[in-house]
């Protein structure tokens, strides 16, 4: 019982800093199961990374995953609930603050601040789960080509989900 209540309090601690979603989380994620607490693998942790992400629907499945694998649907539910209910609450009172403002040039900075802060956040993210999970040169050099390929073409993601794949099908990566 102890494991579900400090799966609880910590995912629920996580929930009031991630701006920018589960995704802004992903190092920190990452750091609990994988090396403070060793729920899982770094394998596990990616691959149930890779499985939200390719999931329809919000994308803290990487949190319900991780739940179901500590405790089963228990460890599921009680993940999802611990990952949801801080944020959405500070959101609800957030929303209601910001609408009852007057001042125009008050909502839209607080609203582009906002914004700045989970674009931050996700791409620090990136960048940290990038730098945890790729485990060799091919894999950097796919992340790296990744982020260029997108950058400056119009290449569905799609692609580039399909040449990863298939990467690693030939074991390349």
């Amino acid at each position: 019982m102890s494991i579900l209540l400090g799966l609880f309090l910590k995912l629920s601690a996580f929930s009031l800093i991630a701006f920018g979603g589960v995704n802004a989380l992903l190092p920190v994620l990452f750091n609990l199961a994988v090396n403070q607490e060793h729920w899982i693998d770094v394998q596990t942790f990616s691959d149930y990374f890779a499985i939200a992400q390719a999931a329809p629907g919000p994308n803290f499945m990487t949190v319900t995953l991780l739940g179901w694998h500590v405790y089963g649907v228990i460890g599921a539910l009680i993940a999802t609930l611990a990952i949801a209910w801080p944020s959405s609450i500070l959101i609800f009172y957030l929303q209601r603050l910001i609408l009852g403002m007057k001042d125009p040039l008050k909502k839209k900075s607080i609203q582009y601040a906002a914004a700045a802060l989970a674009i931050g956040l996700v791409l620090s993210s990136a960048l940290q789960i990038a730098l945890q999970i790729n485990q060799s040169f091919a894999a950097n050099l796919l992340t790296v080509g990744t982020i260029a390929i997108t950058f400056f073409t119009r290449w569905h993601p799609l692609y580039l989900i399909a040449i990863g794949a298939l990467l690693g099908i030939f074991g390349f990566i």
